[in-house]
């Protein structure tokens, strides 16, 4: 890989870690700027490096730092494009999946995966990471996510660098966390900054672990690590078209199926290009489209609101969908709402379902009042969703009993049962 030479040092003869099979060191070995702990960076980009960097964190101990780098806003999907990964003594391993696997077949990644299942995980913010690192069959078998545990310690700020900062006293540079991760080569700066990321998460969890002990909070981000274990992305929903900014305007069925197809040909071409679908045409070209619903390929690519990289470069792409809705027989249109199925959105309820709403309003004083008490965001507290389904369609008969196994069936943990129950009884009770 071709990087700045500044930045790149030959690899230094270095004692293998004690196995029969490890292979040579790879050869690309970059050092970090200044920081606090200084180990070596090792690039690594192929299989052979990558059953080095194995090798190397089976010979060490302790938890493992952990990050992904993904290419949001710039490719399809979320897969990582860079994994970052360091234990013990370690360098720490920047791992370019596509250059182990352009696929990202996991079966390429087994043997890391092994080992990464034999200690704890350290990470920030672990819903970001654990989706595109489980696509690689890497998953936990525990974790300590410092964001989260922050949260649960009451921290006003919890990004990775406000705490670094306010927890280590050290700065990170934030410069790079929007840049495309897909490019290759990838700029050493970048990779700096990657490196960077992983070396403050062992000190950034001894802290945060502190501060929880203190104030006695330990039991709770335990149960909220072991909660995230479980962690899957939400399925996407099968109508993701009609969330398009501005599309509720549109109130004709056959401009609605003018924008779901249009909408359906992008995503259709952006998986095939592996491109955002906004950066093909942003969503606003869409809904402008289906609001006006040109009668033409020549108007279609006259109109100035019909924009984007991609607008004029498959032009073809996006008539032959806007035509299938204007040619398309009654019975194929799409309703204009689609039947709601499960609990109403709350923000409806003081019209429509005035006792749910009146028992929500008691709810939310008495969530305020344990934020408050226990020096943590209410939504850390109870996730609002569990607190909304429980004045939607409560026990038949209030208590404590009845509401905690409400909660528990719910998904709250012990530890938010056993705080929330008895003020929730208290507020619904309460004339």
């Amino acid at each position: 890989m071709s990087l700045t030479p500044e930045f790149i040092q030959p690899a230094k003869a270095a004692e293998a870690p004690a196995s029969p099979s490890v292979p040579e060191e790879p050869a690309v070995v970059l050092p970090l700027l200044a920081k606090p702990n200084n180990p070596e960076v090792i690039l690594v980009e192929d299989s052979e490096a990558l059953a080095y960097c194995v090798a190397t964190l089976r010979a060490n101990s302790g938890p493992f730092a952990l990050d992904a780098e993904r290419a949001s806003g710039f490719r399809y999907g979320s897969r990582a494009y860079l994994v970052q990964v360091a234990r013990g003594n370690s360098p720490i391993y920047l791992i370019d999946p596509i250059g182990v696997s352009a696929a990202g077949e996991p079966a390429e990644f087994a043997e890391l995966a092994e080992v990464l299942a034999t200690d704890v995980w350290i990470l920030h913010a672990a819903t970001q990471d654990l989706g595109c690192l489980a696509e690689l069959g890497l998953k936990p078998t525990a974790l300590f996510d410092t964001e989260l545990g922050g949260r649960i310690a009451g921290f006003p700020r919890v990004g990775l660098g406000a705490m670094t900062e306010s927890l280590l006293g050290f700065r990170l540079a934030k410069e790079h966390s929007a840049v495309d991760w897909s490019t290759r080569p990838m700029q050493a700066d970048w990779l700096n900054y990657a490196a960077l990321d992983v070396d403050v998460l062992p000190a950034l969890m001894d802290a945060v672990a502190a501060a929880l002990e203190t104030q006695g909070k330990t039991r709770f981000a335990t149960e909220e690590f072991e909660h995230l274990l479980g962690f899957t992305p939400k399925p996407q929903k099968a109508d993701r078209w009609r969330s398009m900014t501005g599309l509720h305007e549109v109130k004709d069925q056959r401009k609605l199926h003018v924008a779901q197809l249009i909408w359906k040909a992008r995503e259709q071409l952006a998986q095939k290009l592996d491109v955002s679908p906004g950066r093909l045409i942003p969503d606003g070209s869409i809904v402008a489209v289906a609001k006006s619903v040109p009668r033409s390929r020549s108007e279609l690519a006259g109109r100035k609101d019909f924009n984007g990289r991609a607008s004029r470069t498959y032009l073809d792409t996006w008539w032959k969908a806007l035509d299938g809705a204007l040619q398309a027989n009654e019975y194929d249109l799409p309703p204009l709402k689609v039947p709601h199925v499960g609990m109403p959105n709350h923000r409806n309820w003081p019209s429509r379902f005035p006792e749910a709403d009146a028992r929500l309003t008691k709810l939310k004083p008495a969530m305020s009042a344990l934020a408050e008490q226990h020096g943590m965001p209410p939504e850390n507290v109870l996730t609002p969703d569990l607190m909304r389904q429980l004045a939607w369609e409560p026990p038949t008969e209030l208590s404590a009993e009845t509401i905690s196994e409400a909660l528990r069936n719910m998904g709250a943990r012990n530890w938010q049962v056993e705080i929330c129950a008895p003020a929730f009884v208290a507020a619904l009770t309460a004339n």
